[in-house]
């Protein structure tokens, strides 16, 4: 076989070549540590690490809207401790100011006090976030939520709840709204209401209700009208919704239980006839009107056993009624501390997420150190043997021989 000057030429460049190639792929692998450093090299590797690191990339973002709803939760949380702690200074309030040893003026001081919690109360409701965002204010965070006005406390927001997507398919609640936090607290046990009638000129008093047997409410109105007649009290339940008698000429004995329709209720006192006790199911009331008339109560004087009575109802009532609001915030407040639960497992469950893509770009991407140099080494040898061979051959010549 003959081989022409210009193929031992071109064979010698294209082997020479080929090895500087290797060598300098290996060398820059070697300068970068990392075994791709084009698709070319490995395409599926490629392509897998393309993946991987979107997937990092996007529990990164999640890593990030973590961290933002922790922060606005635990903001939450500052803001419902200060919420709980005032409602039961106020409950503390209300209990004291019922004891029957005070005045007028004592009563008329813890009106005071109460008119003051109302105040810090509004300045709560109207607090912002680290951002200057009003927190219960739902999707309305620019505009004051909670006005004083000549009805009460108005509400400028709206029933929005805020909220961040912190994994996939998992978007979490990071906001409370006004409406439902102080707006809308059920009245009474939370199941029904018993109070008595504006006009009542007795003493009677309603104590505490619940429900019995596990019966359900009917979602009725009902109505207890009390009778005297020669020294002797007994009482009527009508059904106001259907507008029917239940019974009639029932015995009252004071201090003991009265049941309607499942509804009991312990009542005190002595009922002028003519006297009601209105029983229906529960609904809701603000917080705020709740202290407010709180205050109004004991700022009322009480100088006879009919004012007494309907102080002592007024009390009770609002008692009940704070005890519903206090019990909403704290629900709420217990919501917040499990979804900060949840956060932390998410983010623990991210951590281990953010090591396992690493390890796998790494077994992807990193470079074998030692079989990198190795093969340096070889390629450097290879590129002086085929250099040296190419000289020796290109010399030949015949005329080398004469």
């Amino acid at each position: 076989m003959r081989v022409s000057t210009s193929q031992i030429y071109a064979l010698g460049a294209e082997s020479i070549g080929k090895t500087q190639s290797d060598l300098l792929r290996t060398q820059q692998q070697i300068a970068a540590m990392r075994r791709i450093l084009t698709p070319s090299d490995d395409p599926i590797g490629a392509a897998t690490a393309v993946g991987v690191r979107q997937s990092q990339a996007r529990t990164d973002r999640f890593d990030s809207s973590i961290a933002t709803a922790k922060d606005a939760l635990s903001q939450n949380d500052s803001a419902l401790s200060a919420i709980v702690n005032l409602l039961q200074n106020a409950r503390t309030t209300t209990i004291a100011a019922g004891s029957g040893s005070l005045n007028d003026a004592d009563r008329k001081t813890y009106s005071n006090d109460l008119s003051q919690q109302l105040d810090q109360l509004l300045g709560l409701a109207n607090g912002k976030d680290g951002n200057g965002n009003y927190t219960f204010a739902g999707f309305q965070v620019n505009a004051q939520p909670f006005v004083k006005t000549a009805a009460g406390i108005g509400y400028n927001g709206d029933s929005g709840v805020r909220s961040v997507q912190v994994d996939t398919g998992r978007s979490m609640a990071v906001s409370v709204s006004g409406s439902s936090l102080f707006l809308a607290n059920p009245t009474g046990n939370g199941i029904f209401t018993a109070t008595v009638a504006n006009a009542n000129t007795g003493s009677l008093v309603v104590g505490a209700t619940q429900m019995t047997g596990g019966a359900a409410t009917t979602g009725h109105a009902y109505q207890v009208n009390f009778n005297v007649a020669g020294g002797v009290t007994t009482y009527d339940v009508v059904d106001t919704t259907l507008g029917s008698t239940v019974s009639s000429g029932n015995a009252y004995t004071p201090g003991n239980a009265i049941t309607v329709a499942g509804m009991q209720m312990t009542l005190s006192g002595a009922p002028a006839s003519g006297d009601q006790v209105v029983v229906a199911p529960s609904g809701t009331k603000s917080v705020f009107d709740t202290i407010a008339d709180l205050a109004a109560a004991l700022g009322t004087p009480a100088t006879d056993d009919a004012s007494r009575a309907q102080l002592a109802n007024r009390l009770s009532e609002g008692l009940n009624n704070l005890n519903q609001a206090l019990e909403n915030v704290m629900t709420h407040q217990a919501q917040g501390g499990a979804q900060l639960t949840e956060l932390d497992s998410l983010s623990s469950i991210n951590s281990s997420r953010t090591i396992a893509y690493s390890k796998t770009l790494s077994d992807i991407e990193d470079l074998d150190y030692t079989k990198a140099t190795t093969d340096f080494a070889k390629q450097q040898l290879a590129l002086e043997a085929a250099q040296k061979s190419f000289l020796s051959v290109s010399g030949l010549s015949l005329f080398n021989n004469l």
